[in-house]
C-alpha cells in the first residue's frame, strides 16, 4: 500500500483524481487548490459547478496531554488554513469528534476556490477517520476536495468495487479501503450562523444534534428523543429559500437507484400487495422488509422476483444500505418496494437518504 499511496500522491500533485476510503463512503479526491483538477471532478461525475464540494484534511499532531488546549491550538493553525473564523465550537466539535464523520460548514478563507464552494463564501471540512485516507493526506500536504465516488444523484460508494462500477475506465486511481465502517455520508453541521440559529445540523449523519449538543454544552433544545423537538431540527434542513448555505446531499433527489423505489408503510401492506397484483405495469418487484414485516409466503404475493430481509439496529442498516440498493437496482425489476423505518432519532439520517433516494429513483 505505501507505494500505491506515493502513486496517488503523484498523481493528485498532477491534478489528476484518486478514489479513496472514508468510514463513510468513497470519495472522488482532488487536489482542493486545484481549479482545474476540482472541474475534472464535475465532469467525471456531472456533477452541477454550483453544488459545493467538502475538503477532507489530515488530523491534527496533538501533543502529548492530548487536552482541549492543546488539540484547540493545533486544530485552529489547520483550520485558519480553510476559514476566515475560526469559532470556539468549531474548536470544540473537531476535539470532540475528528477524525470521524463530522463535516463543518464554516466561513471559507480568502484563499478558498469558489470551485470548492460553488461560488459561496462558506466551505465544508472534514477529518476522515479512515487509516488509508489519513495515509493519503498526510503524505499529500494538503486539503483534498471530495465528494462521493459515483455519478451525480446515483447511488454512493461503500466498497472500491463499487467505484469501479462507476468509473470503469482508468481516469482514476482507486485506493481499495475495504467496506466503509459508517455506510451513509458525514453529518453536516453549520456554524456560519452561530448567533442567530447556533450550530445547526443540515444533513444529519452518525453524529446527532444530541451529540453536538451535548459537546457544546447547550441544554436548551430538551430532550432529543422527543418528537416535537426532532421535527424541528429537521425543519432546518436547507430548502430552494433558506438562508442556510448550500450543501452536499441537500438535494430532494440524491443517493438514488435507477430502479423506482417506493417506500411504504407497513401498516399499509396488503393494499400495496392489491395494488401492485392488480398493476399491468408490475411484473417483477422486489419485496424488503423487517423480520416482523408480512413475508411473501405470507402474502401470497405473485410477482415477487427478490425478497429482502432488513436488519433490526439503525447502524446496521446504515453500514449495509447502499450496497443493498446497489444489489437491488441490478435486478432489473420493474420496482423496489422498501418498508419504512421504524421512529427514532437513530434511523434519522437513514431515512433521509431514502427519502432522496426514493424521489431521484426510476429516472
Amino acid at each position: 500500500m505505501p507505494d500505491l499511496i506515493q502513486r496517488a500522491v503523484d498523481v493528485l500533485k498532477a491534478g489528476g483524481l484518486v478514489a479513496m476510503p472514508t468510514e463513510t463512503v468513497y470519495g472522488l479526491a482532488a487536489d482542493a487548490n486545484n481549479a482545474s483538477a476540482i472541474n475534472k471532478i464535475f465532469t467525471s461525475k456531472g456533477r452541477p459547478t454550483g453544488h459545493p464540494l467538502i475538503v477532507h484534511i489530515a488530523q491534527a499532531e496533538l501533543g502529548v496531554a492530548n487536552d482541549h488546549q492543546d488539540s484547540a491550538t493545533a486544530w485552529r493553525e489547520i483550520l485558519s488554513q480553510w476559514s476566515r473564523d475560526v469559532s470556539p465550537e468549531a474548536l470544540i466539535l473537531a476535539h470532540q469528534f475528528w477524525p470521524g464523520p463530522l463535516t463543518m460548514i464554516l466561513p471559507k478563507a480568502k484563499n478558498v476556490l469558489l470551485e470548492v464552494t460553488g461560488g459561496q463564501e462558506t466551505v465544508g471540512v472534514r477529518c476522515p477517520q479512515h487509516p488509508i485516507a489519513q495515509q493519503l493526506l498526510k503524505q499529500f500536504g494538503g486539503g483534498l476536495a471530495a465528494p462521493s465516488a459515483n455519478r451525480f444523484g446515483r447511488i454512493s460508494p461503500t466498497t472500491a468495487e463499487h467505484v469501479r462500477e462507476e468509473f470503469p475506465g482508468d481516469e482514476v486511481l482507486i485506493l481499495d479501503g475495504g467496506a466503509c465502517d459508517v455506510g451513509i455520508e458525514s453529518t453536516i453541521v453549520d456554524l456560519t450562523r452561530l448567533d442567530t440559529h447556533g450550530a445547526v445540523i443540515l444533513r444529519p449523519g452518525a453524529i446527532t444534534q444530541a451529540m453536538i449538543d451535548q459537546a457544546l454544552e447547550r441544554s436548551d433544545r430538551g430532550a432529543h428523543d422527543n418528537d416535537e423537538v426532532r421535527a424541528t431540527i429537521l425543519s432546518t434542513m436547507p430548502k430552494s429559500n433558506s438562508s442556510a448555505p448550500r450543501v452536499s446531499g441537500s438535494l430532494s433527489a440524491h443517493y438514488a437507484p435507477k430502479t423506482k423505489l417506493v417506500l411504504y408503510d407497513a401498516k399499509d401492506t396488503e393494499s400495496v400487495i392489491s395494488e401492485v397484483n392488480n398493476s399491468s405495469d408490475l411484473k417483477r418487484i422486489a419485496w424488503v422488509h423487517f423480520p416482523n414485516g408480512l413475508s411473501v409466503k405470507e402474502s401470497g404475493f405473485e410477482k415477487v422476483s427478490k425478497e429482502l430481509l432488513l436488519p433490526l439496529e439503525s447502524k446496521a442498516l446504515a453500514r449495509a444500505l447502499y450496497a443493498m440498493l446497489r444489489q437491488l437496482d441490478a435486478l432489473n425489476v420493474d420496482s423496489i418496494y422498501f418498508e419504512q423505518l421504524p421512529d427514532g432519532i437513530e434511523w434519522d439520517a437513514i431515512r433521509d437518504r431514502l427519502g432522496r433516494a426514493s424521489v431521484g429513483s426510476g429516472m
